[in-house]
């Protein structure tokens, strides 16, 4: 029962609010399935579309280490100042400044149940129309009997940090359809998202939870079931059905990060200042980022996952016309063109971050066929396909260092800046 085509670009335009029409959903072949084509000229730098998320979660472990967001549009609630205090591990660092933090704590709301918070009134009744009324534990918050709390633990017990995925991604889909009263309508709308085949989706959940996958999924779905069953979603709860969701929000999911410094850090550079104040702030700014690099490392956003219709539907290419990000600190995804783009052409983003690009083909395949489960027949690909499927010293060298990393440190879309 897929949402047609017409139904998803519709629904996309919807939700976003901000999408040109400038874009239609298109099936390219039975490799790369659907895929996202201009309908009018798109100028370089141009944004192509904004969409809202379907659904979209917090990693779990990252809300655990006091990375505070939004619990629904994800948006960085910690001022600037306080944001570096805690990456730093200083509490008296001071930001020079300070105007230019866009974080209003006066908007702040809590859920007056269970106490998560919401930048704001608009994303606190969005939650309950949308799915929080199901989800909302009330004063069992804290309770570790909780249903959703076990279910929580369990899944922070197999996926660690680097996280890319969230076992609440799955139970919003859920909790949308419990609450919905046009019930068909949201099942037709996650349908359509890409499917893969049993082995490929075998691939996909050893790649999220590791070599013991088979008895942590198990356990999860019990967990999920007992926790969230649905009579209308009865397929999910299978073995099979709930490997399937699995692997759906495993391919689909598209990484969100958020940062209150990261949007004061864009402001500073927006300042009209003499050159000499110029030098100063922006030797400020690099040595606060080294200090946070000493202290914190690489994780220094608020970070989360969400499932995109009308972005899910761009397809990959080792040099892509277009890119996504979230200016917006929030779960907002830009879309923007790196070239003009003319009527007709796919709109391609890149799975890959910029150094794995520079890769050798073989290396660019490598990764891709291990987290995506399919060959680039992109431009570059096609024009460096005589070359020897060898690797240079210094990518062997990366690629021993990934090996050492958790298994599912490269799956899901490319975090994007904020």
């Amino acid at each position: 029962m897929a949402a047609s085509m017409c139904d998803v670009f519709s629904f996309c335009v919807g939700v976003a609010g901000r999408a040109r029409v400038a874009v239609e959903v298109r099936f390219v072949n039975s490799s790369k399935g659907k895929g996202l084509f201009a309908t009018q000229l798109i100028r370089k730098g141009d944004t192509i579309f904004v969409e809202r998320p379907v659904v979209a979660a917090q990693f779990l472990w990252n809300a655990l280490y006091r990375y505070r967001a939004c619990d629904h549009c994800l948006r960085a609630l910690e001022k600037a100042e306080e944001n570096a205090q805690r990456l730093t591990g200083k509490p008296g660092q001071v930001l020079p400044h300070p105007e230019l933090c866009a974080v209003r704590k006066d908007l702040h709301q809590n859920c007056p149940q269970c106490q998560v918070v919401y930048c704001s009134a608009e994303c606190r009744l969005a939650a309950a129309e949308q799915y929080h009324q199901v989800l909302c534990p009330g004063p069992s918050q804290d309770d570790p009997l909780h249903p959703l709390n076990k279910l929580q633990e369990a899944w922070r017990s197999v996926h660690y940090p680097p996280e890319t995925a969230s076992i609440m991604l799955m139970a919003r889909m859920v909790a949308t359809v419990k609450q919905a009263k046009d019930k068909d309508r949201w099942i037709r709308l996650f349908s359509q998202f890409c499917n893969k085949t049993a082995n490929e989706e075998e691939e996909i959940v050893h790649k999220l939870l590791g070599d013991k996958f088979k008895g942590q999924l198990e356990l999860l779905r019990r967990l999920f079931t007992e926790a969230l069953y649905e009579e209308a979603l009865s397929q999910w709860f299978t073995p099979d059905g709930f490997r399937s969701l699995f692997a759906l929000v495993g391919t689909n999911g598209q990484g969100i990060g958020t940062s209150s410094l990261s949007q004061w850090v864009h402001a500073c550079d927006a300042l009209e200042l003499k050159p000499r104040d110029r030098e100063q702030l922006d030797a400020f700014i690099d040595q606060l980022y080294k200090d946070i690099e000493a202290a914190t490392g690489e994780f220094l956003n608020c970070e989360g996952s969400g499932l995109f219709v009308l972005q899910s539907c761009c397809n990959h290419s080792c040099v892509p016309n277009a890119e996504t990000s979230f200016p917006e600190n929030n779960f907002l995804l830009h879309v923007t063109a790196l070239e003009d783009i003319k009527p007709g052409e796919e709109i391609c983003i890149s799975y890959l971050d910029c150094c794995q690009r520079e890769r050798s083909r073989h290396s660019r395949h490598r990764i891709l066929r291990e987290n995506y489960l399919f060959v680039c027949s992109c431009p570059k690909c096609l024009a460096e396909a005589d070359e020897p499927n060898v690797t240079s010293e210094e990518e062997e060298e990366d690629e021993e260092e990934e090996e050492g990393e958790p298994e599912d440190a490269e799956l899901g879309d490319e975090m994007t800046d904020v």
